[in-house]
């Protein structure tokens, strides 16, 4: 039977070329995250990359527009240098970023979409923040296995945070950045992305618990029964963990924290400068940079999720997994035009409604 399966192939060309054998469409996804692009195809390893900073401009009140041309520069370029089939079907995933752009000016945003569509025949669709957290949990699950002991992974991104679970998730637009500028703009008076919190005083660690606990209200809602946690992402793995464990004088990074050594990590050195902290603990200057931050945001996940120990364990995780399985996605990339009407007029919850209800599309006679 597969080789009658191979034969068909070879004779219909490139309409079947561009399904597997076993009927799975071949597809073509991209993971547009707030510092670049992903890009997979549907039974193949490899990942293609291209580094793009949206939240600067976002951050400036510039938008999107001048990140147009690097995007649809990626999303053409990227499935080449991947020697990816081209006849596969299409899909980018905007998270974080595309998020605060919708949030900002959902109608403008349906305008940039259909440029990138028209300039590199991607669709891209904006991904509504519990539908990432489903990727993540999904993909965490698939390379962890049996060392996924918790019920939730904790993913920082630069934009945003998922703490992702199998059935509840909690997501929120401030991730390892966006949490930074909050405290520079609450803290310092600074507008801009980045700034030097340290040294923090006392009363500088109090009024940023307070602003994260506010930020964090909606935690208890979304995860009724808390959660424990495994963190994934670097701010965690390169950062808050490698101290934690220089400072208690362990030889590697922790496979654990616990909520004690977190808490004296953090006012051990919030009252140091960066360049002393970063010498005190062993840690590269550039994760030094945001490892003040990224200790408040921590210690507060873990205080609103009911104060468990933290798990640690790196993965690369990407939302590709997700986006090639979604066939809601796919779907909507074959009624774009009804996707970008509905965006126009339900902002990121577009992704959610039914792309069966469109218009058919008018048949030429």
């Amino acid at each position: 039977m597969p080789r009658l399966i191979r034969l068909l192939a070879g004779l219909a060309g490139s309409l079947l070329v561009s399904v597997a054998t076993a009927g799975e469409p071949c597809r073509i996804a991209f993971d547009m995250g707030s510092s670049g692009i992903r890009a997979g195809e549907s039974g193949r390893p490899e990942v293609m990359r291209a580094d793009i900073d949206y939240l600067t401009p976002l951050s400036a009140g510039r938008g999107l527009a001048e990140t147009l041309p690097p995007t649809v520069a990626a999303l053409r370029d990227l499935p080449n240098q991947g020697g990816f089939d081209k006849d596969c079907l299409r899909l980018g995933g905007g998270f974080s970023a595309w998020r605060i752009a919708a949030k900002e000016d959902q109608k403008k945003l349906a305008i940039d979409l259909e440029a990138i569509r028209s300039a590199s025949g991607v669709a891209v669709l904006v991904i509504p923040q519990r539908q990432e957290g489903a990727y993540g949990y999904q993909g965490a699950h698939q390379l962890l296995g049996s060392r996924l002991t918790t019920s939730h992974i904790l993913d920082i991104g630069g934009g945003s945070l998922q703490v992702a679970g199998e059935r509840h998730s909690f997501g929120a637009l401030f991730g390892q950045k966006l949490w930074h500028h909050e405290l520079c703009k609450a803290l310092r008076n600074s507008t801009e992305l980045s700034c030097t919190l340290q040294p923090m005083s006392v009363q500088d660690l109090e009024a940023a618990r307070r602003l994260l606990r506010e930020r964090l209200e909606g935690i208890t809602r979304e995860l009724p029964q808390g959660a424990t946690l495994t963190a994934i992402s670097r701010p965690v793995t390169r950062g808050v963990a490698p101290a934690v464990a220089h400072l208690f004088n362990r030889p590697v990074a922790l496979a654990e924290i616990s909520p004690t050594m977190l808490r004296a990590t953090l006012e051990l050195n919030a009252g140091l400068s960066l360049d002393d902290m970063a010498e005190r603990l062993g840690v590269e200057r550039k994760h030094a940079a945001y490892l003040i931050s990224d200790l408040l945001l921590v210690e507060g996940l873990i205080e609103a999720t009911g104060g468990h120990d933290l798990h640690v364990a790196e993965i690369d995780l990407t939302n590709l997994p997700g986006l090639l399985a979604d066939d809601r996605g796919y779907h909507w990339a074959k009624h774009y035009d009804c996707y970008l009407q509905r965006l126009r007029g339900l902002g990121v919850a577009a992704y959610f409604s039914d792309p069966a209800t469109c218009p058919a599309k008018p048949t030429n006679h």
